[in-house]
């Protein structure tokens, strides 16, 4: 903050035009003050409480010296360019004048956010013209202090064992491997995952032109993407219940009280930015936007439960050290689900529906979650250890418990499950969640009416069941490379079926065979170019294409294909029906697009990184 003081016999001023649009609303009226200390005020970037109690500490060291009857507050943008937004100016602002009133001074402050014309009479003694700058002050940056957390390992019969002395040698493999990281604190094996050679090779690629942590997609991952997306709303509806599906921005004012207070029981790793209209942050999830508007519903006690769902472009200022592509970002997205129920009873029976759906997406792609079960405090751990024995029982195996101390960092949520997967380099990788929090619908307002006509605030389940959708593919290409012969779901495979005819006089039946599959909603494309079938069928192999169909003359005449099959390696004769047929019984119950990219590989950019 920066001041100039001016002793005068009197100022004249009176507002013109609006210099901003959060100007203040005032009367275009000349206001004349006469024996005033006029305070110019330019009201800086990070001015806080602490600079306004500074200034108004100077304020009244100079109004005593020169014995003013009266202060005039007079907003100056002139003596700095490094200006605070103009809302949070105004603030400081009134606090300075509030504060000053508080101590007995006659204030009057010239309108914020206008053009003024003013005239003044400085009397002219030694201390009628003095200037003051205030910051406030640099204090360190504490390292942020690990939650001390007491691990246990709860098992399906209701044992409860000390983590740090347990004998991990029976249990398995997976969960002795998370046990070690999140419990002992082991390090991970490091390097990079080959998972992240193969996501570049297939288009997902840090954008050079942007900030740490944020992706671009070339048409391959941009089709992947767009799958997983499609089918993370198909997975949501599974549980029955209404779903609403909204859409909002990712910005919310730091100066809304939820919004901070949300913001401040999260956490760190805020992603921020400064608008005229003040400090604001971006969303970490879907919550704010949903909470915000689910405020002004009218909800019944006969409308729970129900979710909202939106898939949420989400930020959070991860450290750019520890920025992995498709799996830690500052920018993703979260098909993000608030499931709203009475109660927190309630809301433990919906969990326990949520976790089973949870648990049932990742054995479709033939692996399974640990998990790490986080409680809010040990006495929430006495309430719901009975719960989470209920839950290792549903999964057949222990889950580790960590129990945050009683005092220390405040959270949102009761009960919070991660689910993880071991990765091909054995670290525990954490893709799904969900969480019961009870405090969030009363934070913003969110009420329903109970069958007794009162007002009740909701208990709130937080869930992305499959995980962020970079997270959900990251899963994707781990498993594949799991594999014998490493490939994608056929669902998600950007090209499904390559059809290559052995000379181009065999064009036209291939793209005959490529109509019919492709009018029954698969994604198929011709490999038309000038290059020996040992070089296409290899670059095919490399692009995980499940089927490959070589088009011969003795194809033509039987009306026939032959088919390589990935995930067997095995070469087939079969009809374009038959071929189809296996599709629509390896797809069922997924979404479908068409291609993103052209259908001849002869008119196609090159795009596919084969290296």
């Amino acid at each position: 903050m920066r001041l100039v003081f001016l002793h005068s016999d009197w100022i004249e001023f009176g507002p013109r035009e609006k210099a901003v649009k959060v100007a203040e609303d005032t009367l275009k009226e000349e206001v004349r003050v006469e024996e005033a200390l006029v305070t110019m005020v330019t009201v800086e970037k990070g001015d806080n409480e602490e600079v306004v109690e500074k200034a108004v500490k100077d304020i009244l060291d100079v109004f005593n010296r020169v014995k003013a009857e009266r202060i005039v507050i007079y907003p100056w943008a002139h003596l700095s360019s490094n200006l605070a937004s103009p809302i949070n100016a105004l603030e400081i602002l009134k606090n300075l004048e509030s504060k000053l009133v508080e101590k007995g001074v006659e204030v009057v402050r010239a309108p914020f956010g206008w053009y003024k014309a003013f005239k003044i009479s400085v009397k002219g003694h030694p201390l009628s013209e003095l200037s003051r700058e205030i910051k406030p002050e640099e204090k360190k940056k504490e390292e942020k202090k690990a939650v001390e957390k007491k691990y246990v390992i709860l098992t399906p019969d209701g044992r409860e064992i000390d983590a740090e002395s347990a004998n991990l040698d029976e249990f398995n493999r997976e969960f002795q491997i998370m046990v070690k990281k999140e419990a002992l604190g082991e390090p991970l094996p490091g390097g990079e995952s080959k998972v992240i050679r193969y996501l570049r090779r297939f288009g997902f690629e840090w954008e050079s032109y942007s900030d740490y942590g944020h992706m671009r997609m070339e048409p391959y991952a941009a089709l992947i993407f767009d799958l997983v997306a499609d089918y993370s709303k198909i997975v949501t509806r599974k549980l029955g219940i209404p779903i609403f599906e909204v859409k909002g921005t990712a910005f919310f004012n730091l100066h809304e009280k939820p919004v901070k207070e949300h913001a401040e029981l999260y956490g760190d790793r805020l992603y921020m930015m400064e608008t005229d209209r003040g400090e604001f942050v971006l969303r970490y999830a879907a919550c704010h936007q949903q909470f915000s508007m689910l405020k002004d519903w009218t909800i019944s006690y006969k409308d729970l439960p129900f979710g909202a769902f939106e898939i949420a472009d989400s930020y959070r200022y991860e450290q750019s050290g520890e920025v992995e592509l498709s799996f830690r970002l500052r920018r993703f997205y979260m098909p993000d689900l608030h499931v709203f129920t009475k109660d927190e009873e309630e809301a433990k029976e919906w969990l326990l529906k949520v976790h089973r759906l949870i648990m049932e997406e990742i054995k479709l792609l033939k692996r399974t979650y640990e998990l790490l079960i986080n409680i809010v405090n040990p006495e929430q751990y006495e309430r719901y250890k009975d719960f989470i024995i209920k839950i290792a029982q549903d999964i057949g195996k222990p889950v580790l418990v960590a129990i945050y101390p009683a005092t220390g960092a405040n959270y949102y949520w009761t009960i919070n499950i991660e689910y993880h997967i071991v990765d091909v380099l054995n670290r525990p990788r954490e893709i799904g969640t969900v969480q019961i929090d009870i405090g969030n619908a009363k934070r913003f307002g969110i009420k329903y009416i109970d069958a007794d006509q009162t007002e009740k605030y909701p208990a709130i389940l937080h869930t992305a069941i499959i995980g962020t959708i970079e997270r959900y593919i990251f899963t994707l290409f781990d498993t594949a490379l799991q594999k014998e012969h490493p490939m994608l779901p056929v669902w998600i495979s950007p090209v499904q079926v390559r059809i290559m005819p052995i000379t181009n006089e065999l064009l036209d039946y291939a793209e005959e065979v490529a109509q019919k599959i492709e009018n029954e909603g698969f994604r198929v494309d011709i490999d038309d170019t000038n290059r020996p079938l040992g070089r296409k069928i290899v670059d095919a192999e490399r692009e995980w294409i499940p089927y490959i169909v070589v088009i011969g003359q003795k194809e033509k005449e039987a009306k026939k294909i032959s088919v390589r099959i990935r995930e067997s390696g095995e070469t087939v004769q079969m009809s374009v029906n038959d071929l189809i047929n296996r599709l629509h019984e390896e797809t069922k119950g997924y979404p479908r697009k068409p291609l993103y990219f052209s259908k001849f590989l002869s008119k196609r950019p090159r795009f596919m990184h084969l290296d």
